[in-house]
């Protein structure tokens, strides 16, 4: 029998329409294993009639693997524009998220020179500033994983082999309180600014 996302915690976010955009959604290489790589939506916008908008917020460049017969996403990175979104991504998830999980937010509203790691909804997230770069450029830079590495292998391989590197991921950063990073996060950007209309 093949593998299906249903088989998986990625199920009920499928089955909830918040998978979008993806560049990959089916089994990797790894038996038991199915990798997401797109954007989760957090929030969706009030529908008009039968008009489907685009959602309120979203966790963007999100790379994950689930395993089946396992209730939690075992490995899941995201761009995240705001420190404060942890909350809502933390809500989303559910019981997707787990202590056993490792999860890693690349967040644009913190300081540049800073790494964290914040207890939320009953697991870890390492908290990164993103250096003008992608959520899977900055991966490879923090797992050690060189590109030419991965030049042969097809997006289902390349997720195999980040997540395997972020699962064996040990590194401590400071702990800090979802309140204090609230507090302390910079102004939110508006990403649309300075672009064509």
């Amino acid at each position: 029998m093949s593998l299906t996302i249903q088989d998986t915690a990625l199920g009920r976010l499928e089955a909830e329409g918040r998978l979008l955009n993806s560049v990959l959604k089916a089994p990797t290489h790894k038996p038991g294993r199915f990798g997401f790589r797109g954007d989760i939506a957090l929030k969706f916008q009030a529908k008009m009639a039968d008009e489907a908008r685009p959602p309120e917020l979203t966790s963007d460049q999100v790379i994950a693997v689930a395993h089946q017969g396992e209730t939690h996403l075992a490995f899941m990175a995201g761009f995240l524009l705001s420190f404060e979104s942890i909350a809502l991504l933390a809500e989303v998830l559910g019981d997707a998220l787990s202590a056993k999980g490792k999860y890693f937010l690349f967040v644009d509203n913190i300081d540049i020179s800073k790494k964290y790691e914040v207890d939320y909804g009953g697991a870890t997230f390492y908290v990164l500033p993103i250096d003008e770069s992608t959520v899977y450029n900055e991966l490879l830079q923090l797992l050690y994983i060189e590109k030419n590495e991965l030049k042969k292998l097809d997006t289902a391989g390349k997720t195999d082999a980040v997540a395997d590197k972020a699962l064996a991921f040990s590194q401590h950063f400071a702990k800090l309180s979802y309140e204090e990073g609230v507090k302390t996060m910079g102004p939110v950007r508006n990403i649309y600014e300075n672009r064509p209309v």
